[in-house]
């Protein structure tokens, strides 16, 4: 299983993690950050394949991908 994290307060909804994502499983948040801007949210938590490409175009370092055991997540 994979957990996306998206550090919304440096995200400025640039679009190019949105652009490069295979899943097209990210977009530009309805709510708005401290800065102003829609930040990219995740649409679909199942949908991430934990590809890593967000994370590789995104210029203000907003993405951490964890891939989390089956097992921990049954412990939760």
């Amino acid at each position: 299983m994979i957990r996306l994290v998206i550090h919304a307060d440096r995200c400025k909804n640039c679009g190019l993690c949105q652009a490069v994502c295979p899943e097209e499983n990210l977009r530009a948040s309805e709510s708005f950050n401290d800065a102003g801007y829609h930040p990219t949210a995740q649409c679909d938590e199942d949908r991430c394949t934990g590809c890593g490409l967000c994370a590789l175009m995104c210029p203000d370092v907003c993405f951490e991908i964890y891939r989390v055991a089956e097992e921990a997540k049954a412990g939760e």
